[in-house]
């Protein structure tokens, strides 16, 4: 995920409304002065489910967004992939203190990149210090197709931003490394592994992660719409609902529905996909520097803290055309799913994370009602 510019003060909620009618006037302003090209919305309480929408899955029919359809997640695939290397270092097929050579000897080395004293954990909590491949997208985009190795070929080009264990720093590389580990240990796909130990034990029927340079979406899904980062109100949108994503891979590539996160997401938060000592090894928490802020990383979780002091758990990707957010109570029992079918804001906003910020805000703080 990007680092959102900085904001003016958060709009209080008790001047907006109170209620899922909250929800639903922001995601209408969302469409109305933010632009994007629609917005879903679901929560699960033990009220029951709640699913609201605004804008179109498709700027030229008008067609309405709805809880079936399958977008892309980006870093939210991230914490699939944790999940999975938890789930082998609690079967003793690996240990988070293994070093990067143990595994793949001689893939991280040079310019000052120590594969020799870089932990899986370091990978999993961004404390690593490799380089982000995606901060050269020059190099990146060079290639029509990229498979893992290329990608850390990429990275290892630069210096590393800090020695391991000595800052945090957000790093697509560290994903792309822990899900060729992952595949080492287990000598299968990483996909195959995600569908064997994830998606399928919990019935997620809409998740995936995609094979290979496959471009397509399968199932129903929204057109995703890109303005490639170029934050000028009137830039030029692009449709990029077909796209090679192995780009993004084990960092990103992933497809799913809001239903399914919210099953996803519920399963991990109340312990049912982890043993208790890699779910408590998940939620050791290390403060974030230059990203979305006040957060904490664990290994592939994340918490916010929201402006009037709640904190909430979860993950949230950004991917050209998509931008979700995941995120709830810690024991999972309130959950809330969002994504937006386009990658800006304008108006009060700067960005999608400005908009899912003032939603989380309104969902998990409501204004304190007067007898």
């Amino acid at each position: 995920m990007t680092q959102p510019r900085p904001r003016t003060a958060p709009t209080a909620p008790s001047a907006m409304g109170t209620g899922r009618d909250l929800l639903q006037r922001l995601l209408d302003r969302a469409v109305g002065e933010g632009g994007v090209p629609g917005i879903v919305i679901e929560v699960r309480d033990d009220h029951g489910p709640w699913f609201g929408t605004a804008g179109a899955a498709d700027t030229d029919t008008g067609r309405e967004r709805t809880p079936q359809e399958r977008f892309r997640i980006g870093s939210v695939t991230k914490t699939f992939v944790a999940t999975v290397i938890l789930q082998l270092a609690a079967e003793r097929k690996l240990s988070l203190d293994d070093t990067v050579d143990q595994w793949l000897p001689g893939r991280v080395q040079g310019h000052g990149h120590q594969g020799g004293k870089t932990s899986i954990r370091r990978l999993l909590n961004h404390t690593s210090g490799i380089f982000s491949y995606t901060e050269d997208p020059e190099m990146v985009n060079q290639y029509e197709s990229h498979t893992p190795e290329l990608l850390v070929d990429i990275a290892m080009a630069h210096p590393p931003a800090f020695e391991p264990g000595a800052d945090w720093g957000y790093s697509n590389t560290n994903y792309i490394l822990a899900g060729m580990i992952a595949e080492r240990v287990t000598g299968q796909a990483l996909a195959d592994r995600i569908a064997q130990r994830i998606t399928r034990p919990l019935g997620l029927d809409g998740t995936y992660l995609p094979s290979g340079t496959d471009p397509t979406i399968q199932g129903p899904h929204p057109r995703h719409y890109t303005k490639l980062m170029n934050p000028a109100p009137d830039a030029e949108i692009h449709d990029a609902t077909e796209l090679d994503s192995s780009m993004f891979w084990a960092a990103g590539s992933m497809i799913s529905t809001t239903g399914d996160l919210h099953r996803f997401f519920r399963a991990l938060l109340d312990g049912r996909l982890l043993p208790p000592t890699q779910q408590e090894q998940m939620f050791t928490m290390v403060p974030t520097k230059n990203w979305i802020p006040d957060t904490t990383y664990g290994l592939g979780i994340s918490s916010v803290t929201l402006p009037w002091g709640t904190t909430v758990w979860g993950m949230g990707g950004a991917i050209f055309g998509s931008w979700s957010y995941t995120y709830g109570t810690r024991d999972g029992e309130h959950m809330l799913v969002i994504d937006v079918n386009g990658d800006w804001a304008n108006g009060p906003w700067d960005d999608p994370i400005s908009i899912f910020t003032d939603v989380l805000q309104a969902e998990f703080c409501p204004p304190k009602t007067t007898p």
